[in-house]
């Protein structure tokens, strides 16, 4: 069971993915010795992940989001086969389990059907595709935002971690070289592994893998994230607002739903609908409290569209395997 301590600790980890865990708990209230023993079983128990990723900038690599409708008693082998490729960063199940909704990654340049659509398997379950490109993320991945599991740190203790807050990548953004490969796996496993065990895993020493990741960071070429699983910390409805903003209020309307605590995504689209948001309540009649409260008292919405999620198959970084989160297996 999650309790008031794991809420703090893992709020802890999204403002401070690689803070100590002697800070976490002064921060926190407890000692060390439970916020890291509090940190491992999370861990264990599939609930949370840390994760360090490389921008898929640095690679030339844009976002497009994709909706898949498919045949519901045949959607299942599609979206676990989806949901297993690298370049699929997101893929989730909805609408009743007749719509599989993926964020890919692949060159901007690319042609819309090379995107995805010839890489799909060869099926007559597929009955119609969208794919649209993501043109901008509103808000940080890795700052402070809390997506209302609960009480979490207060904005003194989120100080206290972070200081003025997470620090500006100062770029430019470069490619890893193969000798960042071991490090870099090791972080995409586990993105609070210390630097001995990297310098282990590298042969490096340890003051020259401090200042590699120290210039990987500093540049915005690597970034952590934590993924966590939403039904398990008690918010079971899990949603995507398809949202059509007067562009003119297109950017006032993203910042201010990323503000909001039930959100975990928000980015302009192309497409019919130019706003994407995921969010994230704890039961049907939170979600409905918040479609006609929070989403309603923003200026510029004329149309939108709901799309509820049914079974979440993959996150940032992390396959949801038996309802927990798992590294995914290369290949």
């Amino acid at each position: 069971m999650i309790d008031a301590v794991d809420r703090k600790i893992l709020h802890a980890l999204q403002c401070a993915p690689r803070a100590p865990f002697r800070r976490i708990g002064e921060v926190t209230g407890v000692s060390e010795q439970t916020a890291a023993r509090r940190c491992h079983a999370l861990r264990r128990s599939g609930v949370m992940r840390v994760v360090g990723l490389v921008d898929p900038a640095v690679h030339g690599q844009a976002q497009w989001v994709a909706r898949i409708r498919s045949r519901p008693d045949r959607v299942g082998p599609l979206a676990d086969s989806l949901a297993k490729r690298p370049d699929i960063a997101y893929a989730n199940l909805a609408s009743g389990g007749s719509e599989i909704i993926c964020v890919i990654r692949s060159p901007v340049e690319t042609e819309r059907d090379d995107v995805l659509l010839r890489r799909l398997p060869r099926s007559a379950s597929v009955l119609d595709v969208g794919i649209d490109l993501v043109l901008h993320t509103f808000g940080e991945t890795g700052t402070s935002e809390w997506t209302g599991y609960g009480a979490g740190l207060s904005p003194d203790q989120v100080r206290q971690l972070t200081g003025d807050g997470p620090p500006v990548p100062a770029g430019p953004r470069r490619p890893p070289t193969d000798e960042d490969s071991p490090l870099l796996a090791a972080l995409a496993e586990d993105g609070r592994t210390t630097h001995t065990r990297l310098a282990e895993l590298t042969g490096w020493s340890h003051a020259r893998v401090a200042r590699r990741l120290e210039a990987l960071e500093t540049s915005g070429t690597l970034f952590y994230d934590v993924d966590l699983l939403p039904e398990r910390l008690g918010h079971t409805l899990n949603a995507t607002l398809w949202l059509r903003v007067a562009p003119a209020r297109l950017k006032q309307a993203g910042e201010e739903l990323a503000r909001h605590p039930e959100v975990a995504f928000a980015g302009a689209i192309s497409g019919q609908h130019n706003l994407m948001v995921s969010v994230i309540c704890r039961d049907a009649e939170d979600f409905y409290r918040y479609l006609t409260t929070r989403v309603a008292a923003i200026d510029g919405i004329d149309a939108y569209e709901v799309s509820i999620r049914v079974r979440r198959l993959k996150q940032a970084a992390s396959l949801i395997f038996h309802g927990r989160l798992v590294h995914p297996t290369p290949g």
